[in-house]
């Protein structure tokens, strides 16, 4: 493995502050294990100048939506929802997922995932009409409510239906809507074993699983509802596995979930981080960080940032200090509400808001074009919550910047 060229640089931002480190090694750093209080991890990792010729590399499939092998209404719906060609996850497993085997599909955020999971499930539906046929479980809130968007806006016209069920939503709303015809229910964990424990959900009904992030909810301690979830699916036939990353500790769990399953994977090694100039921002002794944020944000360049903090008390301390400083700024993280949440989300969509301060929580799954920055106030305590941050921005063939401030 060549060795790679990094940029550590200082708070003053000049060319004069930059340092060279050569000798980076990458291939062992996502078996990085969370530390108990402060990050371990070497700063040196940290930093690293884009490979432009990754970011030139997009895959093109060789087929048209109209040439695949599914219904015309569907390829209709995916043509009206700007759909030309499948993305190589999308290509590279339809036919397998038609075929009704298991799959693990190893795929960063942004890969066009989430299509890779439902056209199979559309197409199968319009040839059966199954009430309800398949469950999508996902680890957070803002990744279910995508996932329920992007099935509305793929089965529009088809006369498919979709119930999405989170936590921070008022349940009794949720008992209401189970009451409707429902082809496709998606849901977090804990609600989801919320209304199956109030048996307005019966597991054993569905026909197919979907786990998507499954990285994620392993990462978010919620390996025993998975577990409940997989026991409760009594007549579960056909299992679609999606995780970012895969960890040789997580074989044995997913090769019990899955039945001689096919596995494919996307974006080899760290393609995704590879489209991202990162850098650290090293502190001077008594240097105030957050007037070297201000600093930053105030440059032309910071259009759309997404900035990292640690803890919710943190991200909402931090929100208001820019909030006073003259920024547009919004906040994302587990206190507040599911409406404030997506209304966060919204406004940094639209670009009426430039930074949106979050938590991990928005880390994975959060489907947001052009951020041209992510910036870590601290130091991720983990080599893959690094990753994961990073890759929201660098997308679409585009070159992105990540900074992360040291002490």
């Amino acid at each position: 493995m060549s060795n790679t060229t990094v940029n550590n640089r200082h708070s003053n931002h000049s060319n004069s502050g930059r340092k060279r480190v050569q000798g980076s090694n990458n291939r062992n750093r996502n078996n990085a294990r969370p530390a108990k209080k402060a990050s371990t991890l070497d700063p040196s990792l940290l930093v690293k100048e884009a490979n432009h010729s990754v970011v030139e590399k997009v895959f093109r499939s060789d087929r048209l939506v109209k040439e695949l092998p599914i219904d015309s209404k569907l390829k209709h719906a995916l043509q009206v929802k700007g759909y030309e060609r499948p993305t190589e996850i999308q290509d590279r497993t339809l036919e397998t997922l038609l075929e009704g085997k298991d799959l693990l599909g190893i795929a960063q955020t942004g890969t066009g995932k989430t299509g890779a999971f439902l056209i199979p499930i559309i197409e199968q539906l319009l040839h059966k009409r199954v009430n309800p046929y398949a469950l999508v479980v996902v680890p957070t809130r803002e990744l279910a409510l995508q996932v329920e968007e992007e099935f509305r806006s793929m089965s529009k016209g088809l006369g498919l239906y979709s119930a999405c069920f989170i936590g921070g939503t008022n349940i009794n709303r949720d008992l209401q809507n189970l009451r409707r015809s429902t082809h496709v229910v998606i849901a977090t964990p804990g609600r989801l074993l919320d209304l199956t424990d109030r048996r307005a959900i019966d597991l054993g009904k569905f026909k197919t699983l979907v786990l998507d992030e499954f990285d994620r909810m392993l990462d978010m301690g919620f390996i025993k509802d998975v577990n409940r979830i997989l026991a409760g699916m009594k007549q579960r036939n056909h299992t679609m596995l999606f995780s970012a990353t895969l960890d040789k500790s997580q074989q044995s769990m997913i090769n019990n979930i899955l039945r001689n399953h096919v596995t494919v994977k996307v974006n080899k090694g760290n393609s995704s981080a590879d489209a991202i100039e990162q850098e650290v921002i090293k502190l001077k002794p008594g240097e105030d960080k957050f007037r070297v944020l201000q600093g930053m944000l105030t440059q032309n360049e910071f259009k759309k940032v997404l900035l990292f903090e640690e803890t919710k008390h943190r991200v909402s301390r931090l929100c208001m200090k820019l909030n006073k400083a003259g920024f547009q700024a919004d906040q994302i993280h587990g206190n507040k509400s599911q409406n404030a949440r997506q209304n966060a989300l919204k406004a940094f969509k639209q670009g009426r808001v430039q930074v949106l301060v979050a938590t991990d929580v928005a880390s994975r799954g959060l489907d947001v074009s052009d951020v041209s920055h992510v910036i870590n106030y601290q130091v991720p305590q983990t080599h893959d919550s690094y990753i994961h941050r990073i890759g929201r921005t660098g997308r679409a063939g585009k070159v992105g910047k990540a900074y992360t401030f040291v002490a």
